[in-house]
């Protein structure tokens, strides 16, 4: 059986040592990593990893540089942990390509549902064992099954979160999808009041689309959710 491996980059060390134990008991392997600088070299060379928990406020290199730098070439899930309240940045960390974020203080039974969820994301396998189906809408390829996406033939690098959320705009094409159902199906938790995250994951995938296409394939359904134009 594959062990899911976490990378945890974050300076506070009592912090750190407490979730690497707390998580191995959950039979993840887990890295830690004390800061920015070292943390990104683990990423980007130091073996494979499931999941990154990366804070924001470190020495030698910030969270959101470390975040900035490995999504040039990595598509590694990664779960920002940021000041409780810091709006801006949650905000910048989901600009930035983060699949999700987490107040600090958190509750571990809150951190290891968000853990379980972004898994759950990156399983392509159904219930019934069988491989999900590709998907076209609008010169849109989507195969879970290979993680890949493409645009008008032009494959597009997608978070998990964002490749995630494409599938369910995707197989509700030309009807609208709340932001609350993304927010429970994609992320795995209820859509909280004021909570931009969905707006943001969307706003990127749009932005990608747009580097290949001008022609607008996700309409804004006001106050409600979002549409995928199924022509």
């Amino acid at each position: 059986m594959h062990l899911k491996s976490i990378l945890i980059i974050d300076d506070d060390t009592e912090l750190t040592e407490m979730l690497a134990a707390y998580l191995g008991t959950a039979e993840y392997r887990v890295k830690v990593c004390n800061d920015g600088q070292s943390g990104l070299a683990e990423a980007v060379s130091g073996g494979h990893y499931d999941l990154i928990l990366l804070d924001v406020m470190m020495p030698k290199m910030d969270g959101f540089d470390v975040l900035k730098k490995l999504r040039v070439s990595h598509a590694t899930p990664v779960l920002m942990l940021t000041a409780r309240g810091d709006d801006y940045d949650r905000i910048l960390g989901l600009e930035l390509g983060a699949d999700d974020y987490l107040g600090k203080p958190f509750n571990h039974r809150e951190l290891m549902a968000r853990i379980k969820a972004i898994f759950r994301r990156l399983t392509l396998v159904s219930n019934g064992g069988a491989i999900e189906q590709d998907l076209l809408v609008n010169s849109i390829f989507l195969s879970p099954s290979a993680q890949v996406a493409k645009v008008d033939d032009v494959e597009v690098t997608l978070t998990s979160t964002e490749f995630s959320t494409l599938r369910l705009l995707m197989l509700n094409a030309g009807n609208r999808v709340t932001k609350e159902e993304i927010s429970l199906k994609v992320l795995g938790k209820p859509l909280q009041p004021f909570d931009r995250s969905i707006d943001m994951h969307v706003s990127n995938l749009r932005k990608k689309m747009a580097a290949i296409t001008p022609q607008e394939k996700i309409k804004t359904i006001r106050g409600v959710g979002y549409m995928l134009m199924p022509h």
